[in-house]
């Protein structure tokens, strides 16, 4: 009270007053600020899935190149494993000129003897018989396997398919190289005439279904013993 018996005025409190307060926070988003926060929240989710498509593309990519080259690789150890070991036994008689058949040679197909290991069969000579041949996806590389006696062919009982060993490729091929007149490596060869020896030298050609070449296959049957094409090379017996 003052001096005269009287109370002061009351003050206002400074800021909003409580009911103000209130009002402010009952205040709700705006259209505005509800549109821009479901674009950000659009944009973040769209950046999201393209992240995880783009990685998933990533991975898929990486796999498809990984299996390819291990596709690769196993075609090509295959080759050089059964081409490496090819040896000088005969599976037929050239009837012109009653020469042994031991090595026949042709762009899309090649034939020679060598042993079987124990998990493709028997073990034993058999005659592998790589053919190129067409198909659905393109052309592909079989494998058909005969049993050699006595420098005869016998067929299994019951005979066994040829099986395929690459498919999909657009170009499948071989060649072959020997000594030349003057004893160096000769030209390849689009045909091996010389079939009662090996060649010195065995190139196979695969190019995929995108037109890509797969690494240069050069094998050298460990056998061979070498001789100017078209001339008879001493015959090893075993």
């Amino acid at each position: 009270m003052n001096p005269r018996g009287r109370f002061p005025p009351a003050r206002r409190p400074y800021g909003p007053t409580a009911a103000g307060r209130h009002a402010g926070a009952q205040r709700g988003f705006t259209l505005i600020e509800v549109l821009l926060a479901t674009a950000l929240l659009a944009g973040g989710l769209a950046l999201a899935f393209a992240t995880i498509a783009a990685a998933t593309r990533t991975s898929a990519r990486g796999e498809a190149i990984a299996a390819d080259s291990e596709r690769m690789r196993a075609v090509a150890g295959f080759l050089r494993a059964r081409i490496g070991a090819a040896r000088a036994v005969p599976f037929a008689l050239d009837e012109s000129s009653a020469l042994p058949q031991r090595f026949i040679g042709e762009p899309d197909r090649l034939r020679f003897v060598a042993d079987l290991p124990d998990y493709l069969g028997q073990g034993g000579p058999y005659l592998h018989d790589f053919a190129v041949e067409d198909a659905d996806d393109g052309v592909r590389v079989t494998l058909a396997l005969s049993l050699v006696l006595a420098g005869e062919t016998f067929d299994d009982d019951p005979p066994r398919a040829p099986e395929p060993l690459v498919e999909g490729l657009s170009e499948a091929g071989f060649r072959y190289r020997a000594l030349d007149e003057s004893g160096e490596l000769g030209e390849w060869q689009e045909r091996w005439t010389t079939t009662d020896q090996l060649p010195l030298l065995v190139e196979v050609t695969l190019v995929d279904g995108t037109g890509r070449a797969w690494p240069p296959l050069v094998i050298a049957p460990r056998l061979a013993v070498p001789a100017t094409a078209g001339q008879a090379a001493p015959v090893i017996t075993e």
